[in-house]
């Protein structure tokens, strides 16, 4: 797999990542063709598949339901499961070297990020920083319009999610800086639009 430029969407859910990245890659970004690579919405679609992808065995499509169904993040052990998931999306969509591609929960801790820069080249992390009262605020209201049909938006799903992401995740910011990537980030309001965002980013904000 070629080392696309990748830049990775970071927050906590409900903060807009999903329709951020889908808008990046409708109206791409710099001037460069995007494309938006959902891990948590390519996890849900596979699992809903019959018969499962050739790429990945009855134990993967274990794995995925039980990550869907608890939460819990892949590691190192099935980053594979990631790892194939993405490089099936880059040959399906053709992504060309001179695009960026968009990375929307994935990385999503420090050892995925280790497994992901063999793969990507990653120019710039996009923090979307929401308190939980926004995050409450933003689900409940539907903000990003992308939760309709969403079945693990309860309050204590939500809970855990924000558990992991504040003890997991955000590590990857200061992993990221260490490593000379360009983090940008955006604080985020119950009624940001990923309008707003988009047009923040491309003001002079490339990397």
């Amino acid at each position: 797999m070629h080392q696309y430029k990748s830049i990775i969407l970071i927050g906590p859910t409900g903060s807009g990542k999903t329709p951020l990245g889908e808008l990046i890659e409708r109206r791409g970004m710099w001037g460069l063709k995007c494309a938006h690579f959902d891990f948590g919405e390519n996890l849900r679609q596979i699992a809903a598949t019959n018969p499962r992808p050739s790429f990945l065995t009855e134990q993967d499509m274990a794995v995925i339901r039980d990550s869907l169904k608890t939460g819990a993040l892949l590691e190192n052990e099935t980053f594979h499961i990631a790892s194939d998931i993405l490089k099936s999306f880059v040959q399906e969509k053709r992504i060309n070297t001179g695009g960026i591609l968009i990375l929307n929960g994935l990385p999503r801790h420090v050892d995925q990020a280790w497994d992901v820069s063999a793969l990507l080249d990653i120019v710039m992390i996009v923090y979307l920083k929401c308190t939980v009262k926004t995050v409450q605020q933003r689900i409940q209201l539907n903000s990003g319009g992308d939760r309709a049909g969403r079945i693990d938006d309860s309050l204590a799903e939500i809970e855990g999610k924000l558990e992991i992401f504040y003890e997991r995740t955000v590590p990857l910011l200061d992993h990221y800086r260490a490593k000379g990537v360009k983090v940008e980030q955006i604080p985020i309001t119950a009624d940001t639009t990923a309008d707003e965002i988009h047009r923040f980013l491309e003001k002079d904000h490339h990397f």
